[in-house]
């Protein structure tokens, strides 16, 4: 498994409505994209919760061919001839859970960005963000749940879509706008060691 996910920050005064009518209309073309776990079309709304008006989607990819296929082809370059060229942040995939209720359309996403210390041994580091990511995934109203890492930064990423709005945990909230999951059941489970 293949983390991946830009943001792109639009301005305070921005109508979030565009984005959603572009996922309305477009988030389909992606459900059957060959590679592609799946998609969660995310965004944040300065105000509700948020600082910032945010469009943020979030991939998993089954197989590196469809993310290169993906980034390199014309799906992306539409984004970038929208919005410009943003950052693509990539993390390797350490663990990977269908929660509690994943059969269910997911409604919010949590993302948490976390820094492993100079001082922390990255094994510890990952074992106790394993636990969390097996613990969320049991949760009511959990859909699914992810763990990767990005070595070049020293950083892991937690992300756990749910049905509904989650129980407090830390991270970024979003709301999905549509999921797109063509190979999720070719998503390796569990450890990912």
């Amino acid at each position: 498994m293949h983390a991946m996910q830009y943001e792109i920050t639009l301005p305070a005064g921005y109508d979030m409505e565009i984005i959603r009518e572009r996922v309305a209309t477009r988030g389909h073309l992606l459900d059957g994209f060959p590679g592609l776990g799946l998609k969660a079309y995310l965004i944040r709304e300065r105000g509700a919760a948020s600082p910032v008006n945010q469009y943020a989607p979030l991939y998993l990819w089954s197989a590196p061919e469809g993310m290169n296929t993906f980034l390199l082809g014309p799906g992306f370059q539409g984004v970038v001839d929208d919005f410009g060229r943003p950052a693509v942040q990539h993390w390797a995939g350490l663990h990977y859970r269908e929660g509690a209720a994943s059969q269910a359309l997911p409604r919010t996403a949590v993302r948490r960005r976390e820094q492993i210390t100079d001082s922390a041994r990255p094994a510890a580091a990952v074992e106790a963000a394993l636990e969390e990511s097996r613990r969320l995934a049991a949760a009511p109203g959990a859909v699914a749940t992810a763990l990767a890492f990005d070595p070049r930064h020293w950083e892991l990423l937690h992300f756990t879509l749910w049905e509904h709005e989650p129980p407090e945990v830390p991270g970024d909230r979003y709301e999905v706008l549509h999921l797109s999951s063509p190979e999720r059941d070719r998503l390796d489970r569990g450890d990912q060691r």
